[in-house]
């Protein structure tokens, strides 16, 4: 009987062709200025369609649409997911009709408040009835104390516009948004996907 042996050279030729393999990658991920470059030298084909911002418009009474103003981004220590992580807590910004209408619910809510700031009637439950008595219904509405005066929330319709804000006796602030990711309505989700 023939026996075969194996030296050691070939046993670990097979575990090194394995590992070159392995270690020349077959992906074409990239990092970096790498992956930039790759996008700059291959567009994007025709066929295709990309994500880009929706077009906004000048709303009734607007002379032109509002820039948004940017934001300084803040770029995480590397390890650092916080902005991931809390991404859920983010709202979406409101484009075309939907931000007609919420700026026009906006400017609804703050006509409503005036009078009760110059009253200095800080209450939830003053807020609350100047909010339903727009039309906006008292389940879909929320006023409560906020330091020296009172904050609200307002599920302006379905979509939803939301519109959120304060008032005190310096000046009533309202904001408009579109809800969050990953949950339906307009109250700040606690917990994300």
């Amino acid at each position: 009987m023939t026996m075969i042996r194996m030296t050691g050279i070939r046993r670990g030729t097979l575990p090194m062709a394995v590992l070159a393999v392995l270690a020349a990658g077959c992906g074409t991920q990239r990092s970096g200025d790498a992956a930039d470059a790759y996008r700059k030298s291959h567009p994007t084909p025709t066929g295709i369609s990309t994500p880009s911002t929706p077009a906004d418009f000048a709303c009734p009474g607007e002379s032109a649409p509002s820039t948004p103003t940017p934001t300084a981004s803040v770029t995480p220590a590397p390890g650092d997911h916080y902005a991931e992580n809390h991404g859920f807590r983010v709202p979406f910004e409101l484009h075309g009709k939907h931000r007609c209408d919420g700026l026009a619910a906006i400017k609804r809510v703050k006509s409503a408040l005036e009078p009760l700031r110059k009253r200095g009637d800080f209450t939830p439950e003053g807020t609350l009835s100047a909010l339903t008595g727009l039309g906006y219904p008292a389940g879909k509405t929320r006023s409560y104390q906020d330091g020296s005066g009172v904050g609200f929330l307002i599920e302006a319709d379905a979509w939803p516009v939301c519109v959120e804000g304060t008032m005190n006796s310096t000046a009533t602030r309202a904001d408009a948004f579109g809800g969050y990711p990953d949950h339906t309505g307009c109250e700040t989700p606690s917990g994300g996907h």
